[in-house]
């Protein structure tokens, strides 16, 4: 086993969704997945707590024995958001894309534990969603903060973390007690109102008035989601939005890179 493990979940997690698309299984296509890494004894992890307002799980909680934490970005191709930039509710498709991309996840984290297994390497797999408590409608594991700590980017006024692949998709994660080499984050606010703009398209695009530049309203925010959830229910568990992510200049790019200042959204 090399010193680091990185090369090997990397190569992992992009086979298997290559595959997983090819095998007919799933209506939704993704680009190549994002995958970072970080120190499970991170001092930024500490700060998870204070950061959702939560009993957040750190990963020694989840995995005695962590020594690192992978993350990965799986980007919805550019006709899940078109479908969902319309209306007020969600589209079929990125209802879909939402069951669909969780039930990958799901087998994708079993697939990771199992090759790493077969290198005496221990794996705490977390769901993809629904994790959250009820009460408060925070999750105990937030897979986009351990994202920003993996270094796969920042987060956008609509609370998403944008990647260089925008924040349309998926993430997941897995703490494991393999010795990973930790990603460097972008070391840049992605976001353009972070980051000296004026863009707030996702306040603009929320349907349900939650989001606001400063603030977010929770359970307004909620409540739409299981309206989605009551519309899609022969699909599944589609608790689920979107509108703030569609449609906007962080929907597939990293808008505050030079290379992408001069594209549209959704182009």
């Amino acid at each position: 086993m090399p010193p680091f493990a990185n090369e090997l979940i990397i190569r992992e997690i992009v086979s298997f969704v290559e595959k997983a698309q090819s095998s007919g299984s799933f209506l939704t296509r993704w680009h190549e997945p994002l995958v970072g890494f970080a120190d499970a004894s991170d001092a930024l992890f500490g700060r998870l707590r204070e950061w959702t307002g939560t009993a957040h799980f750190l990963p020694h909680d989840l995995l005695p024995g962590a020594r690192s934490v992978t993350a990965y970005f799986l980007p919805f191709e550019k006709g899940v958001s078109r479908s969902n930039r319309a209306g007020k509710y969600a589209s079929s498709q990125w209802a879909r894309a939402y069951i669909e991309t969780n039930a990958l996840i799901t087998s994708l984290n079993a697939h990771l534990t199992g090759i790493l297994g077969g290198h005496g390497i221990s794996t705490a797999e977390i769901p993809p969603t629904h994790n959250f408590d009820h009460q408060s409608l925070v999750s105990r594991w937030s897979h986009r903060h351990v994202a920003y700590i993996a270094g796969l980017g920042t987060f956008g006024v609509n609370n998403m973390l944008i990647t260089e692949r925008g924040c349309c998709g998926r993430l997941g994660s897995l703490v494991i007690t393999a010795e990973c080499k930790p990603s460097s984050g972008p070391g840049y606010e992605l976001c353009l109102s972070k980051n000296g703009g004026s863009c707030l398209a996702c306040v603009r695009k929320c349907p349900s008035g939650a989001l606001q530049e400063h603030s977010f309203d929770r359970r307004r925010c909620y409540s739409i989601l299981m309206k989605n959830a009551g519309l899609y229910e022969k699909l599944g568990l589609a608790d689920v939005c979107g509108k703030c992510l569609c449609n906007v200049p962080c929907s597939h790019t990293n808008p505050a890179g030079e290379r992408a200042l001069s594209q549209r959204p959704d182009e």
